[in-house]
Formats: C-alpha cells, sequence, structure tokens
C-alpha cells in the first residue's frame, strides 16, 4: 500500500519528564537531537545502530511539505545503505547520470557523472524530500533506542559542567501541548534548520551572502517524454534571457526551476495565474499537466563561524547553507551526520577524546566552505552581475559547443561531491608511495566483490567501526601478514579486519575476518592496491591510513591519532 507522507501527521505524547509519578527525577540522556529532518533523522538512526540512546524532539508533527531537496548524491546513497534504507531510496527514486546544458534551443554539450561501470549506486537519485524523511522516519521507528517527541519546541537552553569533561551537560526548555519542561542531555545535536531556534536561543548567527535573484520552482504532475537527465537551458526561447532547469522525480512530477529576476514580486509569482503559463510555454500548447506544489525562494551562501560550541553541535542547514543549483545542501547535511555520529559514540563510550569532537566542527567546517565556494561560483554564472559578465559567459557556452576547455568553464550548478579531509589531524600521512585518489581523507569508492561465492559491494563491509583492509594475492596473505592481522585482533581498539583477494579458494590461516573475492580487480585498481596492501578505514568510510605493508605498531598509532587519545607518533 502507498503511503502519503505529506499528509502523515504524528500525535504528541506527554514523556516522562512530564509524569507527576517521576518525581521531578531528571534523567540526563547521552545525546538530544533536535529537528526531524533528514539530517537529525540520519544522525539519530546512526548513532542508534552504535548503541547510543538518543532523544529525537521536533516542533511539528509532520514531514515537509513540497518536493524541497530532491537530487541525492552516490555519496548520501552509501550512507542511507550503512543507515539500512538505501535500497528503498533507489527503488522509489529517479536514477541519473546524464546531464544537458542549452544554450537558447541548441544543445552545448552532455555529460555523464559515472562514466565508468562497477558501481552499485548511481550518481544521483532524483526522490522528494518527504520520501527521503518518510523512509528514515520509518527506519528509525524500528530502533528502540530512538525516542521521537512530536510538538515538542525547543524555547530554551543552558550550559553547564566544565566542557570536555563527563559532567558537561546541556538543558533545553521544551514547549509542549502540555506546557513546558526541562530536557537533559550530555550532548545536543542542531539539526533544526535553516532559521535553527538554538542557534538564535545561544545568540549565535550565520554570515555569509544573499544572491539578488528570484527563482520560481514548480512541481508539475504529468506524462512526458522528457528523458530522465539533468537538462538546463541558458536563455531558452520559451523564457528568454534567464535561466530554467528541468528534472525528473517519481510519481510522474516534473521539478521545473525558473530564473525571475530580482524585481520579481514573489507572492504574484507563486499564482496559477502567472505559473501555468510559464510550464506552458516550456511543454508546449497542447500539455496536459497539473500543478502539485510552487514556491518562490532567493538563496543565499553562508555558514557559522564554528559547529561546535561546547557541548552543543550544529548539522545541516543550521550551521550551512547554500544555493540549491549542484545540490550540496541536504547532501552536506548527510555527510554532516555521518562524520559527527561516529565521533559521538566513541567519546560518550570512552574510547576517544572529547577534542574528536572539535575534529567535526574543523572537517565539516572545510566541507562547508568548499560547497558555498562552488555554489557561489555556479550562481555568478548562472545570473550574471553585469553586462560584462554575461557577455563573458554567453561566449563561454557558445565556445563550449565545440572546445572541451569551455566546458569546464561552463557553470550550471557544479554538482555535489563529497569533500577529501586532505588536512585533517585524523590522517596520517603517507610514508610509501601510491598512486590513485584513495588518498587519506578521501571518501572510499566502491567496488564489486565476491562475499562466500555471490556478488557482493566492497562499501558494504565498510563503515560503521574502524576497519582494516588487506589485499593479497592469488594465495592470501603471506605469513608475515598473518601474522600481523593476528596480533590486530587482540588491539585494544577494536578493529574489523576485511581480506581481499583475487584467488577463488579461500585463505588458509584466516579467522575473524572478512574475506571478499576481487574478482573483476577493480578494487584492487581503485585502492592503487599490490599484494600486502593495507588501509585503515574510519567508521564514517573515509580512508585514514594506508601501507604497503602490514605493521601492527604503525596501525595502533594511526587508530590512536584518529581518536584523538594520547601517544600518538
Amino acid at each position: 500500500m502507498s503511503i502519503n507522507y505529506q499528509t502523515l501527521s504524528f500525535e504528541y505524547q506527554p514523556c516522562r519528564e512530564q509524569d507527576p509519578r517521576n518525581g521531578g527525577e531528571q534523567a540526563v540522556y547521552p545525546v538530544i537531537v533536535v529537528g526531524a529532518g533528514p539530517v537529525g533523522l540520519a544522525t539519530a538512526i546512526d548513532l542508534a545502530q552504535q548503541g547510543v540512546p538518543v532523544i529525537l524532539v521536533d516542533d511539528d508533527c509532520s514531514l515537509s511539505t513540497g518536493s524541497r531537496a530532491i537530487c541525492f548524491s552516490k555519496r548520501s546513497l552509501d550512507i542511507f545503505d550503512r543507515l539500512g534504507c538505501g535500497q528503498r531510496m533507489v527503488d522509489k527514486g529517479i536514477s541519473w547520470n546524464v546531464g544537458k546544458v542549452f544554450l537558447k534551443d541548441e544543445l552545448v554539450y552532455t555529460f555523464n557523472l559515472q562514466p565508468e561501470a562497477g558501481h552499485h549506486r548511481p550518481a544521483f537519485i532524483n526522490l522528494q524530500q518527504y520520501y527521503v524523511e518518510g523512509f528514515l522516519l520509518e527506519r528509525a521507528q524500528e530502533m528502540p533506542n530512538i525516542e521521537i517527541r512530536w510538538k515538542s519546541k525547543v524555547v530554551g537552553i543552558e550550559q553547564s559542567g566544565t566542557p570536555g569533561t563527563c559532567d558537561a551537560a546541556v538543558t533545553l526548555t521544551v514547549e509542549t501541548p502540555n506546557g513546558q519542561y526541562a530536557l537533559r542531555g550530555r550532548y545536543v545535536v542542531a539539526a533544526d534548520g535553516s532559521r535553527s531556534p538554538i542557534r538564535n536561543l545561544m545568540g549565535l548567527d550565520s554570515k555569509g551572502v544573499t544572491f539578488k535573484d528570484r527563482f520560481l520552482i514548480a512541481d508539475v504532475k504529468m506524462e512526458a517524454d522528457f528523458p530522465t537527465e539533468r537538462w538546463f537551458w541558458f536563455d531558452p526561447p520559451f523564457h528568454p534571457n534567464q535561466s530554467v532547469l528541468l528534472h525528473r522525480q517519481p510519481d510522474n512530477v516534473w521539478r521545473i526551476d525558473f530564473q525571475l529576476g530580482w524585481d520579481a514580486d514573489p507572492v504574484l509569482e507563486k499564482t496559477p495565474e502567472r505559473v501555468i503559463p510559464r510550464v506552458r510555454a516550456l511543454l508546449g500548447p497542447d500539455a496536459k499537466f497539473e500543478l502539485e506544489w510552487v514556491s518562490v525562494y532567493t538563496f543565499s551562501c553562508l555558514r557559522m563561524e564554528r559547529f561546535r560550541h561546547g557541548n552543543v553541535l550544529f548539522a545541516g542547514d543550521s550551521a550551512h547553507g547554500v544555493s540549491p543549483f549542484g545540490a550540496r545542501g541536504a547532501n552536506s547535511g548527510v555527510q554532516d551526520a555521518e562524520n559527527l555520529a561516529w565521533k559521538l559514540a566513541l567519546v560518550l563510550e570512552g574510547k576517544a577524546s572529547d577534542a574528536l569532537l572539535d575534529t567535526y566542527a574543523s572537517e565539516r567546517e572545510y566541507a562547508a566552505d568548499e560547497n558555498i565556494r562552488n555554489s557561489t561560483r555556479s550562481t555568478d554564472f548562472i545570473t550574471p552581475k553585469s553586462p560584462v559578465s554575461r557577455v563573458f559567459r554567453d561566449a563561454v557556452l557558445k565556445l563550449a559547443r565545440h572546445h572541451p576547455f569551455a566546458r569546464q568553464l561552463t557553470n550550471s550548478g557544479r554538482l555535489s561531491v563529497p569533500a577529501v579531509l586532505n588536512d585533517s589531524p585524523l590522517n596520517t600521512a603517507d610514508s610509501d608511495a601510491f598512486q590513485g585518489l584513495m588518498v587519506p581523507g578521501a571518501p572510499c569508492v566502491d567496488a564489486p566483490v565476491q562475499a562466500h561465492g555471490e556478488p557482493a559491494w566492497l562499501l558494504q563491509h565498510l563503515g560503521q567501526q574502524f576497519t582494516g583492509v588487506l589485499f593479497c594475492d592469488d594465495e592470501g596473505p603471506d605469513a608475515a601478514a598473518a601474522t600481523a592481522l593476528n596480533v590486530l585482533r587482540t588491539s585494544a581498539i577494536p578493529l574489523k579486519l576485511v581480506v581481499v583477494t583475487r584467488g577463488e579458494t579461500q585463505p588458509a590461516g584466516i579467522a575473524n575476518a572478512t574475506l571478499l573475492r576481487d574478482a573483476e580487480g577493480l578494487a584492487s585498481a581503485r585502492y592503487d592496491a599490490k599484494p600486502g596492501t593495507f588501509y585503515l578505514i574510519r567508521p564514517d568510510q573515509h580512508v585514514c591510513a594506508r601501507w604497503r605493508q602490514l605493521e601492527p605498531l604503525k596501525v595502533e598509532q594511526a587508530l590512536k591519532r584518529a581518536l584523538c587519545v594520547e601517544g600518538t607518533a
């Protein structure tokens, strides 16, 4: 049975803090997540999967209205896979890899975001945000250590104790239909959106640039024969001197973005009398369609100066915002969640220093700056700010029809890619020579493998905890590597071990390790792996360190560095 996620409503339930039989006893929860959007839900699920109890509060009682964020990248799909709902996203979503850029009514060029085979997930899927929230919510509801409290609005916040110690805590004042109550947590994740009440209550702000242009989003339900591709027009004949973006969504819904200009009246432009003629100009006079959702927006590129303030950590739109071109908003927020969750879990377990949470802030601030930089460049190209800029842009587009160098300058929205955390203090720098993209700080790429003789994917076996990956030849690990693996099994820091071999038979003498066969050789090629190569992978599937030969002491030193504990080299 199909669920209409836009009409769902969730009942408010009084909580234990409001029960007079509780005698005023006030628990201190490990983590409170504020905001049940994609970022808050992803954070809560990730923490819960690692054994951390979570209280999730939201001031509303429903999911998002309208499609909102629709483009979810391969990296987000990899994360959703780890959270247990990736397949649902892909099954419902519209997968695509190809985009086309037009000037007026002529095709300028075509690009493919995933030109090579051998990847589990497509470059992007299009899926309305209410589906993403619905699937994540249903996954969260399966988990006994997540408690969701609807109609619970945070109206006050106070931190106490010494930051970085076990006595530090955050007290929220929560307003409900039954009145206010105090809710205490060791840490609070503020995933409460671009207008972030928590940010405002703490007297913090975001700084950046608001662009003087307006865009109309029209979700149009129709039967159409457009291919499942991203189409972007500069100065099309049906909307002259402006730009238009077309995307297909599930349920025969198409997203159309019309550039309007700064002088457009946002109230007037949302009326059917204004929207329908614009859509008909694109589709033709005889097209049959109906409007499902309409919105007019301006956009900004901005971020908070710091994402961590004591035991309050900001994630998603509460911490940073970008223009929608490039699909960098929701995707970067989901990556915030995966970066933060494993660090919080290990700090709460006492296996990592509280300083590890500072690296959440520094790594995701770096990623936000990268997204803002790319988003700003896209916006400047799409909406030239002067006649000279317009002449330059149009010249680039004309050259791009025939010259590849000009296509590198064409910018209809550089599409979201995960940040490579080259300068993270958690990395251990290469001491051996490597080639390729899998440098320390890079997100791991996928590759087809076999597990127990069945087709599988490498990323299915990475993440959720620190993982060591040993690449071998057909014979499996040599005696030295096998001995080193046995040493790592007794390490004080738990480490999942994966052995990747090219051979068809299971190597002897390997216990308590996941065995994968790299039948096509793509895993070895993408990781520039030779027999004996060892990778240390973080719980969020970023490369932490790599060596040509496995030495347990070096691995343990790299683990300590990645946990911000004493004793690192």
